[in-house]
C-alpha cells in the first residue's frame, strides 16, 4: 500500500509544459525507476515457470496500472510480459516501430528489499554505501563515473544491487510514452512497448507474440554507459558432454574401475588455459566455459557454454572438446561419452547488416539530442538478438546501467532523461521519414 500511495503521489505532480515551437520536459523517468526499483523481480534460473519467479508480476501490475493512468492500451500474457500501443499520430504511413525492456534482475546478487539513494550533485567523490561501509563505488573502479560530474546517481545501500538492469529500460520507455501522451505535438508513428521478464535467465522472448508486437523493427533499451549502441553480440550454444565410466566395489577395483568423475575433471583440465575461457579473452575473442560438473563414479556431465561472435567457430569449439574427450578416453577403454549441443542464440548482426537504416536512425537520434554514440559489441546476449533472428531487427540502446549484477550497480538520472529524449527522437525521426 505505500508503494501504491507513492505512486499516486508522483502521477499527480507529473506534468510537462510546452511552447509553440519546443517543449521542455518535466521528466518522469527518475521518480518511476525509484519506485520500480523497490520491487523484488529477481529471476530464478531453478525454475521452469513462466514467469520463473511469481513475483515478477508485481511489477507488471504496476506498470498497467500507469499504462491505464495515460489513457494506453495494453495486453499482458500469463508470463507476466506487457505489450502497449500508441496508435500514429503521423500524417502519412510510416514503419510501426518498439521499444523493449525486461522487468526482471539477475540472480547473482539479491534482489529482495532493495533501497536506493540518490547521491545529488556527485562531485568525484568515492561512494560509500551505508548498509555495508565495504562497499565503495570508485572513480578508479569505475572510471565511467569521473565523467558524471553535476549528475544524480543512485545507488542501493550496500546489501542487494539496485535493478538499473534493466529498470532503467523501464523507466525510460515508460517516461517517453508519458510524455507522447502529455504533448499530442510530438510525433511518432504505430509506437509499441514491449516489457519482458526472465531475460537474465535466458528467457526473456520465449513467450513473445510477433502478431501482438506488429512492428517492422525495434530497440531494446539495456545497454551501459551514454551514448553506448550495440548492433553485434556473441553468438552462443550450450553443449553437455555425457560420459558413461565403469564402475566396481572400491576393495577390488584394480584394473576395471574407471571413475566417470575423474574423467571429467581430466577433461576440463585439458581445456586451453591460456585462451579461449572467459578469464583469457576480451573483446571479440570468444571462448569455452564448463559451468557446471555433476555425476558419480558410473556417470558423470560438464555442461559447457561456447561464445563467439563469429558464429561458425562454435562448432569449432564443439570439435575441440570432442577431440579432447576422445584423447582422454584412450586411457579408459571400458568407457564412453556423447555430446549434446544446442542453439541458444544469435549474433543479431548477421540481421542487422541487411537492414542499416535502422542502426543509422538510432544513432542520429543520439547525435540530435546531443548524445555522442559509442559503438559496442555485447559479449553476450539480448531478447533483442533473438527478437532479430524471428524477423524484427533489434539492436540495443543505452539505458545508462553501470556496474550489472553487483552491489556496486549505479545509474545516472541525466543519463536516463537523455535515454528518454532519444527514444523520442527516434519516433519523430520515423514520422519525418528522415
Amino acid at each position: 500500500m505505500i508503494g501504491f500511495t507513492f505512486h499516486l503521489f508522483v502521477m499527480c505532480n507529473w506534468k510537462v509544459i510546452f511552447d509553440e515551437n519546443s517543449y521542455n520536459m518535466q521528466f518522469t523517468v527518475k521518480d518511476r525507476f525509484l519506485m520500480y526499483a523497490l520491487i523484488d523481480t529477481e529471476a530464478d534460473p531453478s525454475s521452469q515457470t513462466f514467469p520463473s519467479s511469481e513475483k515478477q508480476k508485481n511489477l507488471t501490475s504496476l506498470l498497467c496500472r500507469e499504462f491505464e493512468d495515460m489513457g494506453i492500451q495494453y495486453v499482458t500474457n500469463d508470463a507476466g510480459y506487457i505489450y502497449a500501443t500508441l496508435p500514429s499520430n503521423c500524417s502519412d504511413a510510416v514503419p510501426k516501430i518498439f521499444f523493449c525492456a525486461h522487468m526482471d534482475t539477475a540472480p547473482d546478487c539479491s534482489g529482495t528489499y532493495v533501497t536506493p539513494i540518490i547521491h545529488k550533485n556527485y562531485q568525484g567523490q568515492d561512494i560509500i554505501l551505508p548498509d555495508d561501509p565495504t562497499i565503495i563505488i570508485t572513480p578508479k573502479k569505475y572510471p565511467n563515473l569521473a565523467n558524471k560530474l553535476g549528475n544524480d546517481i543512485i545507488t542501493a545501500s550496500g546489501m542487494t544491487l539496485l535493478g538499473s538492469d534493466d529498470k532503467s529500460g523501464v523507466a525510460i520507455i515508460m517516461d517517453a510514452f508519458h510524455q507522447f501522451t502529455q504533448n499530442k505535438d510530438l510525433k511518432h508513428g504505430q509506437l509499441k512497448a514491449l516489457l519482458t521478464t526472465d531475460e537474465e535467465i535466458g528467457k526473456g522472448v520465449a513467450k513473445v507474440d510477433l502478431k501482438l508486437l506488429d512492428s517492422d523493427f525495434g530497440y531494446t533499451l539495456d545497454s551501459g554507459d551514454l551514448g553506448c549502441f550495440e548492433d553485434e553480440n556473441f553468438s552462443a550454444n550450450s553443449l553437455k558432454l555425457s560420459i558413461k565410466g565403469v564402475s566396481s566395489h572400491p576393495g577390488y577395483a584394480k584394473g576395471t574401475m574407471e571413475n566417470a568423475i575423474k574423467i571429467a575433471c581430466e577433461i576440463v583440465s585439458s581445456l586451453p588455459k591460456l585462451s579461449l575461457s572467459p578469464e583469457t579473452s576480451e573483446k571479440k575473442e570468444g571462448f569455452i566455459h564448463p559451468t557446471k560438473i555433476s555425476g558419480g563414479l558410473e556417470s558423470a556431465t560438464i555442461d559447457f557454454i561456447l561464445r563467439d561472435f563469429d558464429t561458425p567457430n562454435l562448432d569449432e569449439y564443439s570439435g575441440l572438446i570432442s577431440n579432447i574427450a576422445e584423447e582422454v578416453m584412450m586411457n579408459y577403454p571400458g568407457s564412453s561419452f556423447i555430446i549434446e549441443s544446442k542453439l541458444q542464440y544469435r549474433n543479431m548482426k548477421e540481421v542487422l547488416k541487411n537492414h542499416p537504416h535502422v542502426s543509422s536512425l538510432a544513432l542520429r537520434a543520439m547525435e540530435n539530442v546531443g548524445v555522442k554514440p559509442v559503438y559496442g559489441s555485447i559479449r553476450g546476449g539480448t531478447d533483442g538478438a533473438v527478437l532479430s533472428h524471428l524477423g524484427v531487427p533489434c539492436p540495443n540502446l543505452f539505458a545508462g546501467e553501470q556496474a550489472i549484477h553487483s552491489k556496486y550497480e549505479w545509474v545516472s538520472v541525466q543519463d536516463m532523461e537523455k535515454g528518454v529524449e532519444t527514444v523520442i527522437e527516434i519516433c519523430r525521426l520515423v514520422c519525418e521519414k528522415e
